[in-house]
């Protein structure tokens, strides 16, 4: 496979989704109405924010300042056109870096917020490398890939021992938690709509669009396919 004509691919699949993750505006309300103790002014930190559907959310349910951060430039000129449209420009701050060396002193944040983005530089060292920018009574709101049954399929289990092979079951994350130094306060499982309405669905359908694009060109094609193994089944 031709590494430029996969990276264009990626980049097209990704380009002016809804979301980069699993999630809605719904599950974003309920888990912050499980924070305890937030500030009337919070000042936020959203980590690997994407295009930000929850970054608006947060606008919404807070008078506080977000910091919005992401290493991927275009995820942030989306979020920037999205703040601009719904009259919230004032209350973000864009920020292209990367979430594993962020450039705020400690104590920065009543709140820190990712949802669908601290697998990439793994769970655990998210926990470990973010704490330390929580005001002392800040609260951390993290969404983690996660298995809910003992004995997946043996085709699930391979697929995330490839991808993702720290993937632990809810009990150790909690254990996690406690061990880097947190308090857990409340979980919940995603819904399967917060997985396909804006997540799954849309990605189907550029896959779609962009099979049709490049009907001629094998190169792309065979990056579409390899893209398109990772959606669930029902997706296909």
């Amino acid at each position: 496979m031709n590494e430029a004509t996969a990276r264009q691919v990626f980049f097209e699949l990704h380009s002016d989704l809804p979301r980069e993750g699993p999630g809605d505006d719904e599950s974003t309300a309920k888990a912050f109405s499980l924070v305890p103790e937030v500030p009337k002014r919070p000042e936020i930190l959203d980590v690997g924010c994407g295009p930000g559907m929850q970054t608006l959310q947060l606008g919404r349910l807070t008078q506080g300042q977000i910091t919005a951060v992401d290493l991927h430039q275009p995820y942030l000129d989306q979020l920037q056109h999205s703040l601009e449209a719904a009259g919230m420009s004032d209350r973000a701050t864009l920020m292209q870096a990367d979430m594993q060396d962020l450039p705020f002193p400690s104590g920065s944040f009543d709140l820190i917020w990712s949802e669908g983005a601290a697998y990439i530089m793994k769970f655990g060292s998210a926990l470990r490398n973010w704490r330390s920018l929580l005001t002392r009574k800040g609260s951390l709101v993290i969404s983690e890939i996660t298995w809910i049954l003992p004995d997946p399929p043996n085709e699930v289990m391979g697929f995330w021992q490839n991808e993702y092979p720290q993937m632990r079951g809810l009990e150790d994350n909690l254990t996690l938690l406690i061990k880097m130094g947190y308090r857990p306060i409340a979980h919940y499982l995603l819904p399967a709509d917060a997985w396909w309405t804006n997540y799954y669905t849309p990605l189907e359908q550029r896959l779609n669009r962009l099979r049709s694009h490049y009907a001629d060109n094998p190169d792309a094609l065979s990056a579409i396919e390899a893209a398109g193994a990772t959606l669930p089944p029902a997706a296909e």
